[in-house]
Order: C-alpha cells, then structure tokens, then sequence
C-alpha cells in the first residue's frame, strides 16, 4: 500500500514557478469564456514565475496545497482590501488546478487560509468571485459564506458583476 502525502505550507520562493503554473491552469480553466481572450491572456502573463517569486520574498500570504510532489493549488490571503466592507481579512485568491478540484482540496486550502487569518487575529474574512463563475460561487456558498455586497470590474471592453462572500467569528 502506497501513501501520498497531502499538506497545505507556506509557499517558498522555490515554489513560484509552480505557483505560475498552478494559476495559468487554473486561471484557463476557471475563466475561457467568461473573461475576454485577450484581458484573460494579460492577466494570467502578469502572473510569471518572477511575480510569484517576488511575492512570496516579499512576504505575501501564500499557501499551497502540495500532493505528493506536486503543487495542486494556491490560496493568497491577508487584510480586507474593501474599506466600504466591515471585514478583517480577505482571502485574494484560491485556485486548484483543474485535475484537482472537486475533491476536497479546496475546503482544505480554504480552512488552512482562515486559520492562518484567525491566528493573526483576522476574525472576520471576505472572498469576492466572480458572478458568472458557479463553481466558485457555489463552493463559497457551500462553505457557508453569505453574499453581503456586489460590484463589477472592468476586463477590457466588458464589465463583469461580482460578488463578496463572508464569514464572522
């Protein structure tokens, strides 16, 4: 019998061109067809190896969720960005790779990240997706976040709506 180890850790700089890979997967997958081609490409190149690298040296909140050997999805979490919302911290970003979702790995991220913003005394947290995207949407709702504002962001020529979740205590 074969074990694989599964663990969520803080990404290292070594990690960033995994980091880059994971978020150009997950990023295609999660958005063709939502984002314009062209925005989509811009944003996921903006996103190399370098930028990753320099993040993680800078000391953003990066955590990865690794199995076995392979980095199958990134959470990036920290402070609320939104002042109009009442929230403490905000979880940016949690992607899976496309192979990887659907089993859990996203609910494991997801309460790795909160702890970590709860221990830095960040008791509430929002998580904005975008409308358009159900599998997000409904994760988040499955996890019990309740929508508590929207907006809409420009992507070239096309406005998209999205919405903020969040979670108290």
């Amino acid at each position: 019998m074969s074990t694989t180890l599964i663990e969520v850790r803080p990404a290292k700089a070594a990690d960033a061109t995994a980091v880059a890979s994971t978020h150009d997967e997950a990023w295609r997958s999660a958005y063709q067809g939502i984002i314009p081609g062209a925005e989509l490409e811009k944003l996921i190149n903006r996103r190399g190896p370098q930028w990753w690298d320099s993040a993680i040296r800078k000391g953003s909140r990066v955590s990865v969720l690794v199995f076995g050997d392979k980095i199958a999805g990134y959470a990036n979490y920290g402070r609320n960005r939104a002042r109009s919302l009442h929230f403490d911290g905000e979880i940016y970003e949690l992607y899976l790779r496309p192979e990887f979702q659907g089993l859990g790995f996203g609910r494991r991220l997801f309460t790795a990240a909160r702890r970590d913003l709860m221990q830095s005394n960040l008791k509430s947290m929002v998580v904005w997706a975008l409308s358009d995207n159900d599998p997000a949407t409904e994760f988040y709702r499955a996890l019990g976040g309740r929508m508590v504002a929207r907006s809409s962001e420009r992507f070239g020529p096309k406005a998209l709506d999205k919405v903020a979740f969040a979670w108290t205590n």
